[in-house]
């Protein structure tokens, strides 16, 4: 019983962290946009407009699944929430726990390179 909740509050560790990474990734797209309107103002023609256009739209849809880990976090907790309260076994939480971890790596990598091409793209036009 013992070992289960630690691995359990071990998952929540896990969630919690993973939840803070999304806000703090939150906060630096707010801050990008703001960059990105600076940039606009200056109307620089329209290739600039056009490479703004699209780093708006990643922009977006990286907003997009950040809702989506939210979500799948908020459940993942509601189900360890329950696991703890009926005692269930700790195989299945473990193989859905990858999947997410999967997918959580896969956006970080996704939000930094991104973050990357942006800054890159501020060091020409700011």
């Amino acid at each position: 019983m013992e070992s289960q909740l630690l691995y359990l509050s071990d998952l929540n560790f896990n969630l919690e962290v993973w939840k803070r990474e999304l806000k703090f990734q939150e906060s630096e797209m707010d801050y990008f946009e703001e960059k990105l309107e600076h940039v606009a103002i200056r109307n620089m023609g329209s290739d600039i407009m056009r490479q703004l256009e699209s780093f708006q739209n990643k922009i977006i849809r990286e907003r997009e699944v950040m809702g989506h880990l939210r979500h799948r976090i908020r459940m993942k907790k509601r189900e360890i929430a329950q696991a703890k309260y009926n005692n269930n076994s700790e195989v299945k939480f473990h193989e859905k726990q990858v999947l997410l971890k999967d997918e959580m790596k896969i956006f970080v990598k996704m939000h930094y390179d991104l973050k990357e091409d942006m800054m890159d793209f501020f060091l020409k036009y700011l």
